[in-house]
């Protein structure tokens, strides 16, 4: 993985998201046909907010290179998987929380995919952008080996350089008057390779990431990826061993008017996250 001296991840492919038009409000009204107009921000600065989820999964995956586990997309021994909807089962999916994190997951095949899209939450959070919830959130999540070589690499991805590419303060806290917004929203999963001590899960992704207040030149945008989670049952559930990410798939992007900016601001306020389970 190379990466910029913007945190720009040069070896991922990034979603771009349409910007209103002119030098205005980034969050008013979009005028025009999509594609013409000058965007209400430069390039360079619409791929560091739009990519930021990715580059972070991205370098989570970078930290793990050369982790436990086998590099190949089947566990060596378990049960054939089988591909399903995404779609209420009626089970419990957890037994408790970890640091605000679902866990207690069930050994099955349902009980890994739960973790991987919890985690995947967790993962792109604005929690990881605060040493002190980062490191809870790395260590309540992987596998103790995993989380000892993580932390101290991801203590350096977050640095005065990167948190300023994003427009945030030296301590990656928003500027007075604005919100950051970091969430990954999870729209499926699939396991590619499962048994009662290893499982492979994908999980297809949507994120929001940006700055939500008046006078940011970072709005709120979309992205689209897929992690692919190695899971290992450790201390009684599951645990991340190590993950990568990728592109898309990406939907078309709907020609919708943006929103204002205290709408964003509120959204972000008001709207809590979700325990997900597959």
């Amino acid at each position: 993985m190379s990466l910029g001296e913007d945190g720009y991840d040069e070896d991922h492919g990034l979603t771009r998201t349409r910007l209103p038009e002119g030098e205005g409000d980034a969050y008013g009204p979009r005028r025009g046909r999509p594609g013409r107009g000058r965007a209400g921000m430069s390039s360079r600065n619409l791929i560091t907010v739009v990519g930021v989820v990715v580059l972070l999964i991205a370098a989570i995956a970078f930290a793990n290179r050369g982790g436990g586990g086998s590099d190949s997309g089947d566990a060596e021994s378990g049960e054939k998987v089988t591909a399903g909807a995404t779609a209420p089962s009626g089970v419990k999916p957890v037994g408790g929380k970890d640091g605000g994190i679902a866990s207690g997951f069930a050994r099955t095949q349902q009980g890994a995919e739960s973790a991987a899209a919890n985690f995947a939450v967790a993962l792109g959070g604005d929690g990881m952008f605060r040493t002190e919830s980062r490191h809870a959130i790395v260590d309540a999540i992987h596998t103790p080996d995993a989380a000892r070589d993580l932390q101290g690499k991801l203590d350096k991805a977050y640095t005065t350089s990167f948190f300023r590419n994003l427009g945030l303060s030296d301590d990656g806290s928003a500027p007075k008057g604005q919100t950051f917004v970091s969430r990954t929203i999870p729209v499926g999963t699939k396991a590619t390779a499962f048994s009662e001590s290893e499982a492979t899960v994908e999980v297809w992704c949507t994120g929001l990431m940006g700055l939500a207040g008046e006078g940011s030149t970072k709005p709120v945008a979309q992205t689209w990826f897929t992690m692919t989670q190695k899971l290992r049952w450790t201390n009684d559930d599951w645990k991340l061993a190590s993950s990568e990410q990728k592109q898309g798939p990406a939907p078309v992007s709907g020609d919708l008017r943006a929103s204002s900016a205290d709408d964003i601001t509120n959204a972000v306020k008001g709207y809590g996250g979700f325990t997900y389970a597959r």
